[in-house]
């Protein structure tokens, strides 16, 4: 399997804003440097392995395409957008995201915090089960737009 990173998106607070990055330190069992998840910060921060939170380019075009709702570029709250990857099947298992290994802990299911957030009704419909992955952070490394996302030699 392989895919690539096609976005990172950080928010400094829980609730706040999300800033798009060309790249960021992800540290095991920690998250990503200058994220609220990194500083303990995060609104689901007492949940384990959302070290690093991710999130399919398909399948935000498909909830456009099939329930008329536009998340635009990192609305979603997830960290990582990437392209060419089933993150689903992610789950259990370990990967690559540029140099940093992390491991699949569980989908990453819409919440009403999320359709609040952005007061788009039908956002959480959207995007069940293809909310994304929440991962651990395994070993620490650069996550880059454009690396890839593989499970091969992990």
């Amino acid at each position: 399997m392989h895919g690539e990173v096609t976005a990172i998106h950080l928010a400094r607070d829980s609730g706040g804003t999300v800033e798009p990055a060309e790249s960021a330190d992800a540290v095991a069992e920690r998250g990503l440097r200058g994220d609220r998840y990194f500083r303990d910060q995060g609104t689901f921060d007492d949940r384990s392995g959302s070290d690093l939170t991710l999130i399919e380019a398909e399948a935000l075009s498909a909830v456009e395409d099939d329930y008329g709702v536009s998340i635009g570029a990192g609305e979603h709250r997830r960290n990582v957008t990437t392209e060419g990857v089933a993150l689903n099947h992610l789950v259990g298992q370990r990967f690559a995201v540029g140099g940093a290994v992390c491991v699949g802990e569980e989908l990453c299911e819409p919440c009403a915090y999320l359709e609040d957030l952005l007061d788009e009704a039908g956002v959480r419909e959207a995007l069940v089960h293809r909310g994304g992955l929440r991962a651990r952070i395994v070993e620490s490394g650069t996550i880059a737009t454009g690396d890839a996302v593989e499970t091969a030699s992990v």
